[in-house]
Parts: structure tokens; C-alpha cells; sequence
């Protein structure tokens, strides 16, 4: 849409509604995620049983981190499917393919039961749910960039991010309940699959949901590419965009999982603190990320993109370290919470500036697959590994503010390429 009339009642509640139907699965998509890393120590337990405890968590997080090594292959081969035949079918293939995802979570024996295959199904559901999670955060962008009204785009496109803390919100809750209703006995033996579980009564839900889509008028009136191999080229033609765009997602993607699905292991095996705090938390978080993404969207349309792409990094940047050092000084769930909610908008903020920005910078035919790829390859190569690498961090260095040299070095990368880089007309 286009113009700048203003938009009825009936399109408006038209439009909502599309809003709500494609950013459904984006829902269930983070929710897998997060629920895995909330629940790491657990499932280490159940699928990675070794004598040394760090050795066990580090293969369950890595284990959470090889489903994001998925996601540039997904958005190669599913966005470019997206991008010939449609966003609608090819948003309702990756619903399906999450769910399956889910799945393998929920019923899968633990190793005690049927031995090295336990975990080797557990990969291959991380390694299939990367797969389609790889083009859906694409794929929702693009669609709700097409439909928004002109000076719109970016507080659109910000409902994508925005649902997904939806999820955040959600699983905490989840998580505050069965903590509060089980025993650490209880959590260890069946608990944890509790969440995976529900998730999978959900599925038929956003299914229904998301098949009710629209194709977007923008797409219906574009030039698509002729074939697989012609999106491959262009991507190829294209690669210096795509690599400045992941540059730009590594901040978002790193911050996010810094302060959400880490959370609960870093309180529990770095700080000492009650699993309820970390969990509460956490429900903070997925607000205040709600809040600030939706802000940073429409701080973008009113004033553009890159002075918020550029002053985020730079404050993240000056008060990561002394703000982490700040909190394992003397931990608690105060002192936790604030900095997590200071974090929060290097997360939010940023992202709502730096979606309709790296989109607007990709050229049409392969507006999902470049963004999508772009932001795969931030979440594969950085955000996805962030639990891993700052538990590692901490075991190396012996120093708990040390998760912070990485979302530095994360802010760093991300400031380089909003410097350098410059949108197209979308």
C-alpha cells in the first residue's frame, strides 16, 4: 500500500487481523526455541548424561545452537520458494516443518531409554526447526513490509519481533508455574517436557490461523525470479548486501538471546539465584522487548533508520561491561533485572530500526531470501551460539560479567556496517 489516505475502519480492522494471522507463527517458532534454552539444564540431563556437568550442558546448548547452523539453508532454499511462488505457501510449509520441530522435543525417549538415539533425534528435530525458522522471520517481514500503509513500514514490520515476545512472555509464565508446582525431581524427570507439549496443542491453532492468508498485492504485481538457479544467481550478484545486512542483525540476534533464552542458565550456574527470579525476569524482558521493538519501529518512520542504527551500538558499546560487572559484584534479582532491561533496547529499539532497513536495502526479486539469509547468517554464526559461547566465556576466564565481551564485540560489528551501508528505495 502506497497511499497516504487515511485508512477505514473495515481496512483497518482488515489489516490487523493479517497482522495477527502471519505473525502467528512466529509465536511458535520462538517459543521452541526459547523453551529449549530455558530448560538446557534439564535436557542435558535427559539427552546428554556425562560425568562432568559443564561437559553435559555445553553439548545441550550446542545442541541449541546447531539448529540455527539450519537456518541460512532454509532461507536459501525456502525463501527462494517464498519468493517465486508466494508468501502465503510458503509461510504455512514452514508452520509445518516447526511443528515436527516441536515434536521430537516433546516425545523423544531420554537416553537412559534408548541410548545414542535419544540425542541424535534431538539434533535432527534442532537441525529441522532451523531449517524453516531460517525464512519465517523473513518471510513475516517482507509480508507485513507489503502490506503497510506509506510512513508505516517500520512499525509494521516490527510486529514480527514483537509476536515473538509474545512467546517470550508465555514461556516464563510457564516456567514460573511449573517451578512453583514441581520439585526438582519432578522438572528433571518429566516437567521440562511439559512446555514442548503444549506448544504442540497450540500448532493446530496458528495452522488454521495462517491459512487463511492473503497473498499481498505487492508481491501479485512484482517480477519473480524464473527459477531456483535465477535466485541463486542474484543472492551470489548480491552478496556484499547480505553480508552487511547480517553484520547489521548480529547485535539484535546476540542481545536477544543474551537476555532471554540464557537467562535462566546463566542465574542458575553463574549466579546462584532461585530459578523463579530468573523466570521472572524473563517475563520482564519479553515486555519491555514488546514495548521497545514496536518504539523503535515507529522512531524509524519519524526520524529514518540510521541514527538509531548507529547510537544503539555505541551505548551498548560504553555500558555493557561496567553494567554486567555491576550485577556479579553482588547478584540478585534486582540488580539482575535492571540490567536486563537496560539491555532490553539494544535489542528492541535496534530492531525495529534495522529490519525495514536491511529489507529496504535488498532488491525485490529476492527481498526474502537476502533478508532472510542475512539475518540467518547473524542468528547462525553469533546469535544462536550465544548461550554456548558465554558459558564458555565464563568457564574460561572465570569471570561472570565475561558474556559481555561477546555482545560487545556483537555491537562493534553491527555500528561497522550501519556506518557503511545505505538503503534503496523499498
Amino acid at each position: 500500500m502506497s497511499s497516504n489516505a487515511p485508512v477505514s475502519v473495515p481496512d483497518r480492522r482488515s489489516i490487523v487481523g493479517k497482522i495477527v494471522r502471519v505473525s502467528s507463527g512466529n509465536f511458535i517458532e520462538m517459543y521452541d526455541f526459547i523453551v529449549y534454552g530455558y530448560y538446557a539444564t534439564y535436557i542435558a540431563d535427559a539427552f546428554f548424561p556425562l560425568h562432568n556437568q559443564f561437559s553435559s550442558l555445553m553439548l545441550s546448548l550446542m545442541t541449541f545452537g546447531a539448529g540455527y547452523l539450519m537456518r541460512p539453508l532454509g532461507a536459501l532454499v525456502l525463501g527462494s520458494y517464498i519468493d517465486r511462488h508466494g508468501r502465503r505457501k510458503g509461510l504455512i510449509l514452514t508452520l509445518l516443518l516447526m511443528a515436527l520441530g516441536t515434536l521430537s522435543m516433546a516425545i523423544t525417549p531420554s537416553y537412559s531409554s534408548i541410548g545414542v538415539i535419544a540425542p541424535l533425534v534431538v539434533l535432527a528435530g534442532r537441525l529441522l526447526q532451523g531449517l524453516s525458522a531460517g525464512v519465517e522471520l523473513g518471510g513475516v517481514s517482507v509480508y507485513l513490509l507489503e502490506i503497510a500503509t506509506a510512513g508505516h513500514r517500520g512499525f509494521y514490520t516490527a510486529w514480527q519481533s514483537a509476536s515473538q515476545q509474545v512467546a517470550v512472555v508465555f514461556t516464563a509464565v510457564m516456567g514460573i508455574i511449573l517451578t512453583a508446582k514441581l520439585s526438582s525431581a519432578e522438572m528433571s524427570a518429566w516437567g521440562w517436557r511439559v512446555p514442548f507439549a503444549i506448544g504442540c496443542l497450540i500448532v493446530p491453532a496458528l495452522l488454521w490461523l495462517r491459512s487463511s492468508l492473503e497473498e499481498t498485492e505487492a508481491f501479485e504485481k512484482s517480477e519473480r525470479p524464473e527459477s531456483t538457479r535465477e535466485s541463486f544467481h542474484l543472492v551470489q550478484q548480491n552478496w556484499r548486501l547480505i553480508v552487511l545486512g547480517m553484520m547489521l542483525a548480529v547485535l539484535t540476534t546476540v542481545t536477544f538471546y543474551l537476555i532471554t533464552a540464557y537467562t535462566p542458565t546463566f542465574d542458575k550456574t553463574a549466579l546462584h539465584l532461585r530459578a523463579i527470579d530468573a523466570f521472572t525476569v524473563t517475563l520482564c524482558i519479553g515486555v519491555s522487548n514488546f514495548v521497545w521493538l514496536l518504539a523503535g519501529g515507529a522512531l524509524s518512520d519519524r526520524f529514518g533508520s540510521r541514527p538509531l542504527l548507529i547510537a544503539m551500538p555505541l551505548i551498548c558499546l560504553l555500558t555493557a561491561w561496567p553494567t554486567m560487572a555491576w550485577l556479579v559484584a553482588r547478584p540478585s534479582f534486582l540488580r539482575l533485572l535492571t540490567v536486563e532491561l537496560w539491555y532490553s533496547p539494544f535489542y528492541g529499539v535496534y530492531n525495529g530500526a534495522m529490519v525495514p532497513f536491511v529489507i529496504g536495502s535488498m532488491p525485490q526479486k529476492i527481498r526474502t531470501t537476502g533478508f532472510a539469509l542475512s539475518y540467518s547468517l547473524a542468528t547462525a554464526l553469533f546469535g544462536g551460539f550465544t548461550p554456548a559461547v558465554a558459558t564458555y566465556l565464563i568457564h574460561l576466564t572465570g569471570n561472570r560479567a565475561a558474556p559481555t565481551l561477546w555482545l560487545s564485540m556483537a555491537a562493534l560489528l553491527s555500528l561497522i556496517a550501519a556506518v557503511i551501508s545505505r538503503p534503496r528505495s523499498v
